[in-house]
């Protein structure tokens, strides 16, 4: 039979309920699921899952796909079981698969690429082939999300009702009201849900995240992350239509500034503003770059402080595929990071000169074998499922994670910043503020424009 929670019956703090159960925590889960291994599906096909699209493989800094290939590798290492993989154009599976053969299985040693597909007809497109998908799977196993920014929220909230810890890539939703839902279900479900920030597994990200918290209140900090403009035919099919730029990449930097500011300060009015006429060129209709400009209260003795979150996927060619870097100042000291430049570049004559960064995937084999597990690209998706297979096995409840991952309890702030910024584009750049009016200081509950009577 399942286990039930402790927290239904005590109000004992945690560290009681160890002492309680001899360090075994009841978890929340309501799955009985216990193995050495956490079976996964992977729900979208596209750039980040596989490195394959519009019909051949990417020609971005992730060519052979992130998750896929680290899923299939934590496999080998005895950690994941059994793999899945949904889209919704059955006829592009065997190309996928293909892809996955030549960039994984003919590159590494001892790769299994045995999995499972959706749709299963591969003469079909069907865009709810997620719900047969997640429905052969059982309550304590898990899902990744790589899908459009629009449709996160419906394959995110059906995974949950199914009882599977649910990992989303970021933005995990558009809005305030799906985050609360998404939050509301994965406490009933007992589940855990976290958004894909890889930059919080980062060495240098960690490292600045935790010097931030001796530096005293905040006071101003300035994000910028771009993308060369031929992404904007990658990403075709939704820019401007189920998402922007800033969703997509400010949502970056937005949770790294939300995660060091926990406990610490909250933010309480948007503005954004944007460039365009690049991506109108190629018909899509949609903003080149957009800039968020962000009042942030400090909660200890109430004083201001600023921050400017930029992002553009209309930037030419370079020596690296993203620029992204930042600078944060507080109340007594400062923080510079070039997260593209680590001082490693490379010249070829297929490739010519780049700055590269396999601290985010390493994608060279030594000696045959894949190497990149010390990427947080890679790291991002261990940690999540070390995760789950602890509170699978009773050993940890969802909310001890918390403090350590990106969880659905956690970045309401970031969701919050990211739709005020939407809807002040939408109104001629208006200000938006944020307000808080439950328990908690780091859940916002509405938006508002910024001087409404």
């Amino acid at each position: 039979s399942k286990p039930k929670s402790l927290k239904m019956f005590t109000t004992e703090p945690i560290s009681l309920k160890r002492q309680l159960t001899e360090g075994n925590i009841m978890s929340h889960s309501p799955s009985p699921k216990v193995s050495d291994t956490v079976d996964v599906l992977m729900i979208g096909t596209g750039e980040y899952t596989t490195g394959y699209v519009n019909g051949s493989k990417s020609d971005s800094d992730k060519g052979a796909g992130v998750v896929a290939l680290t899923m299939v590798d934590l496999r080998r290492r005895g950690k994941v079981g059994r793999i899945g993989l949904c889209g919704t154009n059955g006829s592009k599976l065997p190309e996928i698969r293909s892809h996955m053969d030549r960039c994984i299985k003919q590159n590494y040693k001892d790769m299994d690429l045995t999995m499972e597909y959706w749709p299963t007809d591969e003469n079909t497109v069907k865009r709810d082939a997620y719900k047969g998908a997640i429905d052969s799977f059982e309550p304590g196993d898990c899902c990744t999300i790589f899908t459009p920014d629009d449709t996160h929220f419906t394959i995110a909230l059906y995974a949950i009702n199914h009882g599977l810890h649910t990992i989303v890539t970021k933005p995990i939703v558009k809005t305030l009201d799906e985050h609360m839902k998404l939050y509301e279900a994965a406490k009933r479900a007992g589940v855990l849900v976290m958004v894909e920030v890889h930059k919080r597994f980062d060495p240098i990200y960690v490292d600045a995240r935790d010097r931030i918290k001796n530096m005293g209140e905040f006071g101003y900090m300035y994000s910028y992350m771009s993308q060369p403009k031929h992404q904007l035919d990658t990403f075709r099919v939704w820019a401007g239509k189920g998402s922007d730029i800033s969703y997509y990449l400010n949502s970056h930097h937005v949770d790294f500034h939300e995660w060091a500011m926990l406990g610490k300060s909250r933010p309480i009015r948007v503005t954004g503003t944007c460039s365009n006429g690049v991506a109108l060129k190629k018909d899509i209709c949609t903003e080149d770059t957009i800039t968020l400009t962000v009042q942030w209260k400090n909660l200890k003795d109430g004083s201001l402080g600023l921050a400017v979150y930029t992002s553009s996927w209309v930037a030419p060619k370079s020596d690296v595929h993203s620029q992204q870097r930042f600078f944060y100042m507080g109340h007594k000291g400062e923080i510079n990071v070039d997260q593209a430049h680590r001082g490693y570049t490379l010249s070829t004559d297929d490739d010519g000169y780049k700055s590269v960064n396999p601290l985010f995937m390493k994608y060279t084999p030594t000696n045959g074998y894949f190497s990149g597990q010390n990427g947080y690209g890679y790291k991002s998706f261990e940690s999540f499922v070390d995760a789950v297979k602890k509170i699978n096995s009773n050993l940890s409840l969802v909310e001890d994670f918390d403090s350590d991952l990106a969880t659905i309890n956690t970045t309401f702030m970031t969701t919050a910043i990211l739709e005020a910024g939407r809807l002040s584009l939408d109104n001629d750049s208006i200000p938006y503020s944020i307000i808080y009016d439950g328990p908690n200081e780091h859940m916002p509950t509405k938006l508002i424009p910024a001087f409404q009577k």
